[in-house]
């Protein structure tokens, strides 16, 4: 569907077909991405990896950020990371929900924080969110920074498709924008300069994100500047920390409203790690239901409900049709997987239908296809299976009124639920010694 937003047209993508020409026979046209004012600011002039031409400059930060970050040796040296902050999680709400009686507790919050947690750690070595962060005072002005950050790069902005809007500053927003990226540049440069001197003055190893960006510093200081650190540090702290947070929020939502399949999933939890310890992610191989809830959700509400948008540099075909250089290209994976001529009962909620099921194509792109594929798939599946696996292994969980929980969607990049989750919550008396214990 062609639609014109402004002085933009827009192409809209919403079939499995339609979508398989684009990241396959067009992949290298539409690799590029349009230039958003969001974008002039935040991503340094197009120096990230998700808003980059496809180029040179691409290429080297998909390579850095997958063999620093994502390659299987990174997940596998970050694994404890992921199980601390899963424990860190599951703590807190021990200690506020108690072993006897159902307590009202909210989620989104401590979900938010185990993903911040995740992604800081990675990244600077550090954590910004709980009880035991180093300096609560640097925590709560970084936090308060990225959630402006999330609040402007969720939204769209008139002055993207109506250009006359940004010569006169329509509702100040630039003026807003550049106030926010200084703020954030000041602070993560006190993060670089913190690595620097660790680097200098330490002889422990140097295994954050930042360290692996400073070694190509070295090597390289004009190509692998301060300004190309942080806005990649950005980048990874928004596609990194909001996804699987919105994921795991409406997992538990969905769980909520089915209890059946919320004890179909603790059965097989219990069955295969009895008691005596917590789930591991290297227990998650082997608890496939735990899998097909975390898929189903992501066909439902899937974090990236219009894929970043693509822009191709040139004229170039898409199903018999000519689209024009320039045109935004936005793939709607919301759309494709609640297609009833692709899925069966598509509104439903059913994780069965992964049973079996190997590769689902062009039919299932919560994370993309192609070249623009976002690299931390493998990344955030452990992070939101783990968690979830967690939340029922340790906790018994009840609505808090007979009423369902509300699915309405916010507004946002990432769709998050429009009504915080807030749910009854209670320890499993045969999870309480190991809780106890951490």
């Amino acid at each position: 569907m062609r639609l014109r937003f402004g002085s933009r047209p827009v192409l809209i993508i919403a079939s499995p077909p339609a979508a398989e020409e684009c990241f396959t026979r067009n992949d290298i046209i539409l690799a590029s991405r349009p230039l958003l004012i969001s974008g002039k600011y935040f991503d340094y002039g197009q120096t990230t990896l998700g808003s980059a031409p496809y180029g040179r400059l691409w290429r080297d930060l998909r390579r850095v950020t997958t063999l620093e970050l994502f390659s299987t040796t990174k997940l596998r040296a970050y694994m404890g990371v992921r199980q601390d902050e899963s424990r860190s999680l599951v703590t807190s709400l021990f200690q506020d929900a108690g072993k006897k009686d159902f307590a009202r507790v909210e989620l989104r919050s401590r979900i938010k924080g185990l993903s911040l947690n995740i992604v800081m750690r990675v990244i600077a070595g550090k954590r910004f969110y709980g009880r035991e962060v180093e300096d609560s005072e640097e925590a709560n002005k970084f936090m308060n920074i990225i959630s402006d950050v999330f609040e402007i790069c969720g939204a769209s902005n008139l002055g993207d498709f109506v250009p006359f809007l940004q010569w006169i500053d329509f509702q100040g927003l630039e003026k807003r924008l550049s106030k926010l990226q200084t703020e954030n540049d000041r602070f993560s440069q006190i993060l670089i300069e913190e690595r620097r001197r660790k680097r200098r003055n330490s002889d422990t190893e140097a295994n954050t994100f930042i360290d692996a960006m400073l070694s190509l510093q070295e090597s390289e200081p004009e190509y692998y500047t301060d300004d190309i650190i942080k806005g990649n540090m950005l980048q990874l702290v928004l596609a990194g920390t909001d996804t699987s947070s919105v994921t795991i929020e409406w997992a538990m939502s969905l769980l909520l409203n089915h209890p059946h399949v919320l004890e179909k999933a603790r059965v097989e939890i219990d069955n295969h790690i009895r008691h005596e310890r917590m789930v591991q992610e290297t227990d998650l191989p082997n608890l496939p239901y735990i899998q097909f809830i975390v898929n189903e959700t992501l066909r439902l509400f899937p974090a990236a409900p219009l894929l970043l948008p693509h822009e191709p540099p040139e004229d170039c075909t898409i199903g018999g049709f000519n689209v024009s250089r320039g045109t935004m290209v936005l793939v709607n994976a919301w759309a494709i997987h609640r297609d009833p001529k692709v899925w069966d009962d598509p509104l439903s909620f059913k994780p069965e239908r992964f049973e079996g099921v190997g590769n689902e194509g062009y039919r299932f792109i919560p994370f993309g296809m192609g070249r623009r594929q976002c690299p931390g798939l493998g990344l955030a599946h452990r992070v939101v299976e783990l968690a979830v696996a967690s939340l029922i292994q340790c906790f018994e969980w009840e609505r808090v009124g007979e009423e369902l929980v509300g699915l309405s969607e916010g507004k946002g990049l990432t769709m998050p639920k429009l009504e915080p989750l807030e749910a009854m919550c209670r320890a499993r008396e045969s999870m309480s010694r190991v809780l106890m214990e951490l």
